[in-house]
């Protein structure tokens, strides 16, 4: 069974949709038990970081999505899904994430209303289409080439503390990290589910590792 988690934000009809479409059912579920007894998870997401991380605490999910990863079973984040893995996210204040890996996620530069924009403000939040560049090879992404476009929609990225996890950089007014892996654990700010054939080629390369 893959399980998607429900807890209040996230595109779940859509990513809910791209799984079946590859072929692999899936549950929505806000079920602690469910979680547990998954054989693959996966962690969508639009929202505040702060908010999320409220709401996963209020329905007591945090301790099985926490020991799901740490199983080494297959685990899927997507956008907001990826930011909540790391220590802490500094939207609207300094937050506690899932600590999976050290590292921050900040917030892209910009110029605050009513200032003259700068070089180095950039039109927040990233929304389209924007390539990836592989630094790593992880299942999640066998047969997807360099330079692949996948759609993005988001004003925060990550900035992890160990470089090994990195799997692809983005370039928005700079390099930032656009998905990470490690082991069965793969996770991107891009949303698949949005991405058309590249895309579901993720999804589908995720859905074979929970069922080889």
């Amino acid at each position: 069974m893959i399980a998607i988690i429900d807890y209040g934000m996230g595109n779940l009809r859509s990513v809910h949709k791209a799984m079946e479409r590859v072929g692999y059912q899936a549950l929505v579920t806000q079920d602690p038990r469910a979680i547990e007894k998954a054989d693959g998870l996966v962690l969508p997401g639009v929202g505040a970081f702060q908010k999320a991380m409220d709401n996963l605490e209020t329905l007591k999910l945090i301790d099985p999505v926490i020991k799901f990863i740490r199983s080494g079973r297959p685990f899927l984040g997507i956008c907001l899904g990826l930011q909540l893995l790391f220590s802490e996210g500094e939207e609207f204040g300094i937050h506690k994430g899932l600590g999976i890996f050290p590292g921050r996620v900040v917030r892209f530069p910009f110029s605050q209303p009513g200032e003259p924009s700068s070089k180095d403000s950039l039109k927040v939040p990233h929304m389209g289409w924007n390539s990836v560049q592989i630094k790593r090879s992880f299942p999640a992404l066998a047969g997807v080439a360099e330079g692949t476009h996948f759609y993005f929609v988001h004003s925060y990225y990550p900035v992890p503390e160990d470089r090994e996890i990195i799997a692809t950089t983005t370039d928005y007014g700079g390099e930032f990290v656009s998905s990470i892996g490690r082991g069965n654990l793969f996770a991107c700010q891009f949303h698949p589910e949005k991405s058309q054939s590249s895309g579901l080629k993720i999804l589908k390369n995720f859905g074979s590792l929970v069922h080889p």
